[in-house]
């Protein structure tokens, strides 16, 4: 199978985060192959923070899937009603839904971002494959404005004020390199705070994208020494490395 119908295989979320998709590697098997290969590739338990950024990602770019989330008009997720009607699912408060379409309609009245989500070729949810140090890679970008040649990813934070410390935190910095390779263009963050609801767009700086392709590189030095090699001698400490980005806030 060449790349172009890989890609089109990984449309599908139950192939991008299923077996097929396995093959590859992600900015999500960073954390584990720098910190603990022991953890590579093993299921991470349920959290409502995916819950919500992923509604609020459905909300912006494939409203026509709502449907697939469950909202409970529950005050917690401790109640006994919440309880019985989620099933032991993670499931979103009615509260939280209600918050996040705040969120959706600040994002998308502000002008400059609903021309860079919304105007020109733009495309939503795109799946793409390159190889780096090489090994195979996949990523899913969640907008490319090929007008604006940019990939745009869409973030929420709960306090926009330590988004710089959170992008290293949670690797943005190695995503913004991957998938500024896999799809050749710039990449931006969109991020809106679940609080205040202000809103922020980041700029990546060389800096930024270097320390993510550091990231890239000691994860792939990792997989090889683990998983190819054999040679179990990793240090998880020798593969640590953060350096602040240039930040922009609108």
């Amino acid at each position: 199978m060449d790349n172009k119908e890989a890609i089109e295989k990984l449309r599908d979320d139950e192939n991008y985060y299923g077996d097929f998709g396995k093959q590859y590697l992600s900015n999500s098997d960073i954390s584990s192959l720098l910190n603990n290969p022991l953890d590579f590739k093993k299921p991470l338990p349920p959290n409502p923070a995916f819950v919500v950024g992923g509604y609020f990602h459905t909300t912006i770019l494939e409203p026509e899937k709502l449907d697939k989330y469950k909202i409970i008009k529950s005050s917690t997720r401790n109640t006994k009603a919440y309880k019985e009607i989620s099933g032991g699912d993670i499931c979103l408060l009615e509260h939280e839904a209600d918050n996040i379409e705040l969120m959706r309609e600040k994002v998308l009245e502000n002008e400059l971002f609903y021309d860079m989500i919304r105007e020109g070729n733009v495309e939503y949810e795109v799946p793409g494959i390159k190889t780096l140090d090489g090994l195979d890679w996949k990523g899913k970008a969640d907008i490319i404005n090929h007008s604006h040649q940019l990939v745009i990813d869409l973030k929420t934070t709960n306090n926009i004020n330590s988004f710089a410390s959170s992008a290293y935190k949670y690797n943005y910095d190695s995503q913004a390199y991957i998938y500024s390779k896999m799809f050749g263009y710039e990449l931006i963050f969109i991020v809106v705070d679940k609080k205040t609801r202000q809103l922020g767009l980041f700029d990546c700086s060389d800096q930024f994208l270097q320390s993510g392709q550091n990231k890239v590189a000691k994860a792939v030095q990792a997989y090889n020494e683990f998983f190819v090699n054999g040679e179990g001698d990793f240090s998880p400490v020798s593969y640590t490395h953060l350096t602040l980005p240039t930040i922009y806030s609108v």
